[in-house]
């Protein structure tokens, strides 16, 4: 047997590493489960310590394109439900199709950078990354992982991996998340569990901590917006490019509906957020939770609801009589306004 090149000690070193933080949380979860604020800290320590484990290799950043007239691509990542189970999506298809999504991302931005520079790319995180558990009753028969690998293993490989791809292919990634209501803890007492707390967000700090370091010391042509917001929980955000202002919601806050889903609602609550609900302004917003890919024009506001990666939602197809085929926004932005738009189908 050939012995071991030092690429393959260094990670074997690392697998040991990251088997004794597995093992430290456990028994740090054993200790604190009748505790919630100890339970949602041991899991944000450990993904901490698994983060501060690992060695990547150093990103080649693009060649930098000096013409003018440069846009920012924009993807929107929303409803990956990971470690769903149906007929056809399971966490490994949830992988492919996020993977296949990467390859639209890089061609159809080959498109655009024909014409004009594409020089960043900013990512939108809208929530229920994870399927979470307890979320529903029953919901234990219809998942593939456990929180824990949902959070710290395959949703961490997975976002992680399309991002480190996008700096290789853009001058500068930002990231801007807000959280599901998946991502909640505790079944039916999630309601007394801090507003903090919440799976997606631990999701994205595990991964700011993987690409960026605990004082960012990390990748410095990705920024992240920060996951949480002290004593509330982080329902909506804003990023702007240039003049646009976008607003970020999951969508889990629109309630209502013909036929499941609430278009009168969503003008409703966009519009009253815009004229005061919310400080900040904002001419384009963004959201997820129902599945259902859809462009809305309030007013002067352009609204973008997102699809699912997951397929063969039996609940939907029986429940409510429809089913959305997976897929996932991309925008193009000159930073005065949105210039290209696609619904990317990633089956």
């Amino acid at each position: 047997m050939a012995p071991l090149t030092k690429h393959e000690l260094a990670q074997e070193q690392r697998l040991v590493e990251l088997r004794a933080i597995n093992a430290s949380l456990m028994r740090q979860l054993a200790k604190a489960k009748a505790s919630k604020e100890e339970l949602v800290a041991a899991v944000y320590g450990a993904a901490k310590q698994a983060a501060l484990s690992l060695d990547l290799p150093k990103i080649t950043p693009p060649k930098r394109d000096r013409r003018h007239g440069a846009e920012s691509a924009i993807a929107v990542l929303s409803d990956w439900q990971l470690a769903k189970v149906t007929a056809s999506y399971n966490s490994k298809v949830c992988e492919q199709r996020i993977s296949k999504y990467g390859d639209k991302v890089i061609e159809l931005t080959n498109i655009q950078r024909a014409d004009h520079p594409v020089t960043d790319l900013r990512v939108y995180l809208l929530g229920d990354i994870v399927e979470g558990e307890l979320i529903f009753p029953g919901q234990a028969h219809f998942v593939d992982a456990s929180l824990y690998e949902q959070v710290l293993v395959s949703g961490r490989r997975i976002l992680c991996h399309f991002l480190r791809r996008m700096l290789a292919y853009f001058e500068t990634v930002s990231v801007v998340g807000v959280i599901g209501n998946h991502g909640q803890l505790g079944g039916r007492a999630r309601r007394d569990y801090h507003p903090e707390s919440n799976a997606d967000a631990m999701l994205y700090e595990a991964c700011r901590l993987v690409l960026k370091g605990e004082t960012g010391e990390g990748e410095p042509r990705l920024t992240w917006q920060e996951n949480r917001v002290a004593r509330q929980r982080k329902w909506y955000a804003m990023d702007y490019v240039g003049e646009c202002g976008f607003l970020l919601f999951h969508g889990d806050q629109i309630k209502g509906g013909y036929a499941d889903y609430p278009w009168y609602s969503f003008g409703k609550k966009i519009m009253r957020w815009r004229n005061g609900g919310i400080a900040e302004d904002f001419q384009y917003a963004l959201s997820g939770h129902f599945h259902t890919p859809g462009r809305h024009l309030f007013g002067r506001v352009r609204h973008w609801a997102s699809g699912s990666t997951e397929s063969s939602n039996e609940y939907a197809a029986e429940r409510i009589g429809n089913q959305g085929d997976p897929s996932q926004w991309l925008l193009f932005c000159n930073g005065k306004r949105v210039t290209a738009e696609y619904e990317v189908d990633v089956r």
